[in-house]
């Protein structure tokens, strides 16, 4: 079957839904080569995903992935991995661009986000690239993510936010990661980490490296039943939404899509230059995080009251981003924002640790 895709996709000839899945279903048994996997990724991105092929693999990889039960609904904002493109990192690295730089900004939205009463399921892996990822600034945060099942589980339920450490619940995707890792371009399996959330988020806030992805992705979600999700690309950041430039959104509400553009000044946000808003390695991440936790106020605080809005309204809090600023300022300036991180540490310090550390350890 894989021989066959790549030699309908290499002629630029699309994929269904079920051809897709049957194909993802072989790399994901270990049934395909390297080779195989590294030629199939590669013609898909020269010729683009589309909204069926994107749904298919989602759907075939959802399929093999170990399943966490959470009763309530969830907000997922994970963005990590949908951005790394080794040869793109290298090139904006040379002119300075806030894609590569920009703090975590959805690690310290997602305690925002818990803080003001929305249970969160952050989901990521370690990146192989020279971006910093939220999984090392956790970590550096004092969050323990070798923790079991049900560890997860009642963390989630009892604080309002957990991590999901991905090769821990998605071990299929081991196959592709020799290849994905030597070709070292952004491939479809950088765009499912989003779409395949263990937890089964019903809510989603994700930023894309390219505006002509946001329709797409909306179209995605709703394929997959998300019930609501901004999909943004901003100028200046790319990936989440911006205060230093207009943020093009795809606004996906019962199955229904709008896409517009915002800008901050609309909100009350001061533009700001992107270099404002940079970060560094994993410490000093994980130290702008709790900074801006413990109430500092700038262009970065004003980033996190952004995409923290998107999260209360595509969660059902707020109707509109205005609103939901103020929501963000209540989480942070209250302290409860600190207080959920402050309870993770300590619950996952006091966890015991996951069964197969020695195979998290080399992940």
């Amino acid at each position: 079957m894989i021989n066959q895709a790549i030699s309908r996709v290499v002629r630029g000839q699309d994929l269904t839904e079920q051809e897709m899945s049957e194909v993802m279903d072989q790399i994901l048994d270990g049934r395909a080569t390297p080779a195989q996997i590294g030629a199939f990724i590669t013609a898909l991105r020269v010729k683009g995903e589309t909204v069926d092929e994107l749904v298919g693999a989602a759907k075939a990889v959802r399929a093999k992935s170990k399943k966490i039960h959470i009763q309530n609904h969830l907000v997922n904002i994970d963005r990590d991995e949908i951005n790394i493109d080794e040869e793109t990192i290298l090139d904006t690295c040379k002119t300075g661009s806030a894609e590569t730089n920009t703090f975590n900004v959805s690690t310290a939205t997602a305690f925002t986000v818990a803080g003001a009463g929305v249970r969160v399921a952050k989901h990521g892996t370690r990146l192989r690239s020279r971006r910093c990822s939220s999984t090392e600034v956790l970590e550096n945060l004092g969050i323990r993510l070798d923790i079991n099942d049900a560890n997860i589980e009642q963390c989630i339920r009892e604080i309002g936010i957990g991590f999901l450490y991905a090769p821990l619940y998605q071990g299929a995707m081991k196959y592709a990661a020799a290849p994905r890792r030597e070709i070292g371009i952004r491939t479809i399996f950088n765009l499912l980490g989003p779409l395949t959330n263990p937890a089964g988020a019903t809510a989603q806030v994700l930023g894309v490296y390219f505006p002509g992805l946001t329709d797409k992705m909306a179209q995605v979600l709703a394929r997959l039943e998300t019930r609501e999700a901004f999909v943004v690309c901003s100028e200046g950041t790319f990936d989440e939404i911006s205060i230093c430039g207009p943020t093009r959104i795809s606004h996906l509400k019962e199955h229904k899509i709008t896409t517009f553009e915002i800008t901050p000044e609309e909100f009350g946000l001061p533009r700001a230059r992107p270099e404002s808003i940079t970060g560094g390695n994993a410490r000093e991440n994980a130290r702008i995080v709790r900074s801006i936790l413990e109430g500092e106020r700038g262009p970065r605080r004003d980033m996190v009251l952004l995409n923290a809005a998107a999260a209360f309204v595509v969660a059902g809090l707020d109707n509109d981003l205005r609103e939901g600023i103020e929501r963000a300022k209540e989480s942070i300036d209250s302290g409860k924002a600190k207080e959920k991180l402050d309870a993770l540490i300590k619950f996952t310090q006091n966890c015991g640790g996951f069964v197969r550390k020695q195979l998290f350890a080399g992940l």
